[in-house]
């Protein structure tokens, strides 16, 4: 739809300065709605004012002067407005803000960039966490390393930013930057959020991402079998930070939760419904609620360290992300487990484990706090032990022919 916009001047003849003159008032008008935008900071004599013009009569220097200033905030205006005309949000407020300069104008891409980081800090600790505001930094620095190499600039115009720009960009990152599939696909979709934020801001005008499509590769996510998790909890480990590790690695193998959620159980989590305990808390990816029924395992893992006062008043004692990881590869190597094994490969194991054994997709769903039961779809994979379920199931109905055919 055509949008309508206009600039008009207005006198405030009620007001005079020392020198006797008043000031020009701005006035908006866009779609039918208005704004008065405040004084031009113009002076000008009342008596020269002509209101069917909005200007001063005459050719003096004073009414030239005035009359020049104010055609020169008009045009500005009209400026923005063509700027920002294709935005479908466009409001009186965003023109007010980037006239008086409470809005920066961008004319390049990574100063956006740059903004976009700006604001995501100031939500660390509130909806984003310092892990997710880092990655997007990683991006930047990928960005700017890709204007380099290939254009050998140290920004990109954003009229010049189009899809073109990003075929060349997924490329780098695959093959200069040495990232796998899914890696760049994971890349190119966090690009995405910042060039969503400059389309929401009217920053940007057109999509670079319209027409641009880049596939995900499926992963086959490991997991470990019920003689492997047997395997790693029965083996007698001397050191105590391997027992550490191995305890909270069963402990999300049986609840499903991953190492941030685990790290940031409380003891409020634990919820009693009807004699049974569960864990009530929310990702922090994603927010979600998840609540899980405690079962055997993680509560006797709860009970072992219940003894203990940790920092922050924390159900479980906790190692960094990184130190964790270390550890469960030595614990691999200890026990002979030839796996990647990873904290996250816990969560993966919950969720094969569950569906496996014949936990409805949605209950597996919400348990994992997925947003989106197509997340759990990925871990519905058959495993040999299903099939030998379920083969055996068959054979008890199919006993029939057995006996009819002397078997």
């Amino acid at each position: 739809m055509r949008q309508v916009f206009k600039v008009s001047f207005y006198l405030r003849s009620n007001y005079e300065n020392k020198e006797g003159k008043s000031p020009v008032m701005l006035r908006l008008f866009l779609n039918g709605e208005m704004a008065n935008f405040g004084s031009t900071k113009v002076y000008v004599d009342k008596s020269l004012w002509v209101n069917a013009t909005s200007r001063l009569k005459g050719r003096s220097s004073d009414a030239l002067v005035a009359n020049a200033s104010l055609d020169a905030i008009a045009s500005s205006l009209q400026g923005i407005f063509k700027k920002l005309e294709g935005y479908e949000g466009l409001t009186l407020d965003k023109i007010r803000s980037v006239y008086l300069g409470k809005d920066r104008e961008y004319n390049s891409f990574l100063p956006v960039f740059d903004k976009f980081l700006e604001d995501a800090a100031l939500q660390v600790g509130i909806n984003r966490s310092k892990d997710n505001l880092q990655k997007y930094i990683v991006i930047r620095k990928n960005f700017e390393s890709f204007l380099l190499y290939k254009y050998a600039r140290k920004d990109i115009n954003l009229r010049e930013f189009t899809i073109a720009t990003l075929q060349d960009f997924e490329h780098y990152i695959s093959t200069t930057g040495g990232c796998a599939g899914n890696t760049v696909h994971k890349k190119i979709k966090m690009l995405r959020t910042i060039v969503l934020f400059a389309l929401n801001r009217g920053i940007m005008l057109q999509d670079p991402y319209v027409g641009y499509s880049i596939k995900r590769m499926p992963v086959n996510r490991g997991f470990l079998t019920d003689e492997e998790i047997l395997q790693i909890a029965h083996k007698e480990l001397k050191v105590q930070r391997l027992c550490l590790v191995r305890d909270l690695f069963i402990f999300s193998c049986f609840t499903g939760l991953a190492y941030i959620d685990v790290a940031n159980l409380m003891p409020e989590n634990i919820v009693t419904l009807d004699g049974k305990q569960w864990i009530m808390t929310k990702r922090q990816k994603t927010r979600v609620e998840t609540n899980v029924l405690l079962l055997d395992i993680p509560k006797a893992i709860i009970k072992k360290y219940s003894h203990k006062t940790y920092r922050n008043g924390k159900l479980l004692p906790i190692l960094t992300n990184q130190k964790t990881n270390a550890y469960l590869k030595e614990i691999g190597d200890i026990c002979g487990i030839k796996k990647n094994l990873t904290f996250h490969l816990a969560r993966h194991t919950f969720a094969t484990m569950s569906l496996s054994k014949g936990v409805p997709m949605e209950s597996v769903s919400k348990m994992l706090g997925h947003t989106n039961i197509k997340t759990t779809q990925i871990y519905a994979r058959i495993t040999n032990k299903k099939i030998e379920h379920d083969m055996e199931q068959l054979a008890d109905k199919l006993g029939k022919f057995n006996s009819a055919m002397g078997i």
